[in-house]
């Protein structure tokens, strides 16, 4: 059982941290709407309902947009009932996808992240009431950066923490720094920004959100007819998710455990030897993308890795 949304006076910083950190008047007030659920109606034959791909409602450093759809591809073609990601981040290819399955499960060990992802399952519209009048600014980003979470409601939290990503630059994570643009408008605005959240609202309705170490989420949900999608941080860059996220000896813990899972994987990751040689025993399928988080948007081409333990292949540039 998730704990509950804490009030106002669990929150002892509230007072010096704006209207974004502030809950509404009286909670008890609001009238949560009904989900629609968007994804339709479960069939008696199959258990399964159809899915409405959504869009990721910020930015988040190595996020895959401009590899998702490969990878969305032969997620789709397979044939499993159960879908999990032990690294979801903001769900860049969680939520591109559109096979239906019987079950889904999204975890990350980033705690913002699970909230975030919680608060928009279970207290939508005081979500929405905590964003209203929200505008991009410097001094608003480093102060809401200045904040320490730990001192702050969940729904403080969750909003502070969309807040940081959408306006950073290249969705950082660790070490995050305000973006600015001359060509684009403001990065956080809830007239445009509410019909997303609203998408993944709907879309997560279903959805069962975990926050574990990857190996024990992977133990727990393995079974005959599950599928992983893994995208752990690169190899090289264990650190720019926080310094103790993640270690570079655990790729190795990982190419053990999913060597011998009854279900089925891909994994993406760059492409350099460590890697090639620790998956050796796997499906490995180069293919080329490109990074666009230098400032201007000026992209450069890379190698990426695609690796499972199924018979797999890869169409298309895009």
């Amino acid at each position: 059982m998730h704990p509950p949304v804490r009030g106002p006076e669990a929150a002892p910083t509230a007072s010096n941290t704006g209207r974004l950190l502030e809950l509404p008047a009286d909670l008890r007030r609001i009238k949560v709407a009904p989900r629609h659920h968007a994804r339709g109606r479960a069939t008696e034959e199959s258990n399964t309902v159809p899915i409405r791909p959504a869009k990721p409602i910020a930015p988040y450093l190595g996020g895959k947009k401009n590899l998702a759809r490969r990878i969305c591809r032969i997620i789709d073609a397979d044939d499993h009932k159960t879908y999990a990601e032990p690294f979801v981040g903001m769900g860049g290819v969680f939520l591109r996808r559109a096979r239906p399955v019987r079950a889904e499960f999204i975890n990350d060990a980033n705690r913002e992240i699970y909230n975030l992802f919680r608060i928009l399952q279970e207290h939508y519209v005081a979500f929405l009431d905590l964003l209203k009048f929200q505008i991009t600014t410097q001094a608003n980003f480093y102060r809401l950066a200045s904040v320490d979470p730990e001192t702050l409601t969940d729904l403080q939290r969750a909003a502070r923490f969309l807040y940081l990503q959408r306006c950073s630059f290249g969705g950082h994570v660790a070490k995050r720094s305000f973006g600015l643009s001359a060509d684009r408008p403001g990065r956080f605005n809830l007239t445009t920004l509410e019909p997303d959240l609203e998408a993944l609202h709907e879309r997560l309705s279903g959805v069962t959100v975990m926050t574990l170490d990857f190996a024990p989420f992977i133990s727990r949900i393995d079974r005959d007819g599950a599928f992983f999608y893994l995208d752990p941080p690169y190899w090289g860059c264990e650190t720019d998710y926080g310094r103790e996220s993640f270690g570079r000896d655990r790729f190795g813990e990982m190419s053990e455990q999913l060597r011998e899972i009854a279900g089925r994987f891909l994994l993406s990751i760059n492409d350099v030897p460590e890697v090639r040689e620790l998956f050796a025993w796997a499906r490995i399928v180069p293919v080329e993308t490109t990074y666009t988080i230098q400032s201007g948007g000026n992209a450069r081409k890379a190698g990426e890795l695609l690796i499972g333990n199924f018979d797999f292949s890869v169409t298309g540039r895009r």
